[in-house]
């Protein structure tokens, strides 16, 4: 395997020295397990990207750094797959610091330290926080531009996001919902994984607005302790369903979705319309089996795409990216899924 890549490229992959990468191929001691990991997993990283494309080209060397569950991380590293391969003549190499939790402080951590080893761009999902603008200014004058993905931040150093026109996601929620409740009143419970993620904040903010103007006399019921993952969601959820028995539809704007649905199971509440986001394998099953009314979607192959030709271009090697680089929401159902 090292001699198929190359030492070289996999001390650049995992930003540690030759002789680390040495030690490590040729199980020498002297190197911490947690170093040792991060050479297997650039090696693990390599021989799936030599797979997708050939080593032609110009080269580009971008991190992914996301704080996002699991289930959205794996599908945004099977699109960024798929785009590296359609690229040519350039050829991606992709670096991952994925965690589905991440202390503020540990994220600009990581953006620091990529800022010392080096790299062509940065594809990033943060919080919208002062310390990670911060983080963000550094990597720009260190001339590596940084493109906000899925969710932006607030901060003129990023050089642009991609991802979903949240707004309009928000309202296209509350106009599905408000016809699809019928006349029934009732209250709507809108959970987020955590409201720093400007993103999310936009769907609330449209959501509510739209549905307000709807519905005037509902109310919208916001949980933002689930953090995107299940047991969390389950008790957040179950907390607010105790406290707010007028509930009966649901809005996710961050995900754990089975996890809401355990929460209205355990109270034996019916949630007449779930409306989520994002064609995870959680999502779909929950499609197919009818328990989500319908899921908001975006196509994000091809904002990562978008994001990796902002890349070439703030590199001066490529045209300049479209003016709008935010995706519109596609609504799907169970009678209108996508083919695997």
């Amino acid at each position: 395997m090292a001699h198929a890549i190359g030492m070289k490229e996999i001390a650049l992959q995992a930003g540690v020295s030759l002789a680390t990468v040495d030690r490590v191929l040729h199980q020498r001691p002297g190197v911490r397990p947690a170093t040792q990991r991060r050479v297997r997993q650039a090696q693990v990283e390599l021989d799936r990207q030599q797979a997708q494309v050939g080593l032609r080209g110009r080269r580009f060397l971008i991190d992914l750094v996301m704080e996002t569950p699991e289930r959205f991380s794996r599908i945004t590293r099977d699109a960024l797959d798929d785009v590296v391969a359609q690229v040519h003549p350039a050829v991606f190499r992709v670096r991952e610091q994925l965690a589905e939790r991440m202390a503020v402080e540990e994220l600009v951590d990581v953006l620091d330290a990529i800022g010392r080893r080096g790299s062509h761009g940065v594809l990033l999902k943060a919080p919208d926080v002062a310390p990670i603008g911060e983080a963000v200014t550094r990597l720009h004058e260190r001339g590596i531009p940084v493109v906000t993905l899925v969710t932006d931040i607030d901060h003129p150093a990023r050089v642009a996001y991609v991802g979903l026109d949240n707004r309009s996601a928000g309202l296209t929620a509350a106009y599905l919902m408000h016809h699809w409740m019928g006349p029934e009143t009732a209250d709507v419970l809108v959970s987020s994984s955590d409201r720093r993620f400007q993103g999310e904040g936009e769907r609330i903010a449209a959501f509510t607005e739209g549905w307000k103007r709807a519905r005037p006399l509902s109310r919208v019921r916001i949980v933002t302790a689930g953090h995107g993952l299940h047991d969390p969601t389950v008790a957040a959820v179950s907390r607010s369903l105790a406290r707010h028995p007028e509930v009966a539809a649901t809005y996710s704007v961050g995900g754990a979705n089975a996890g809401i649905l355990a929460a209205f199971d355990r109270a034996e509440r019916p949630c007449r319309v779930f409306i989520g986001h994002d064609l995870d394998e959680d999502n779909l099953a929950l499609l197919r089996a009818g328990r989500l009314s319908a899921v908001l979607h975006h196509d994000l192959r091809r904002d990562l795409l978008r994001a990796c030709r902002c890349v070439m271009h703030a590199q001066r090697a490529g045209p300049p990216p479209e003016p709008s680089l935010r995706s519109n929401v596609e609504v799907i159902t169970p009678f209108n899924l996508p083919a695997p």
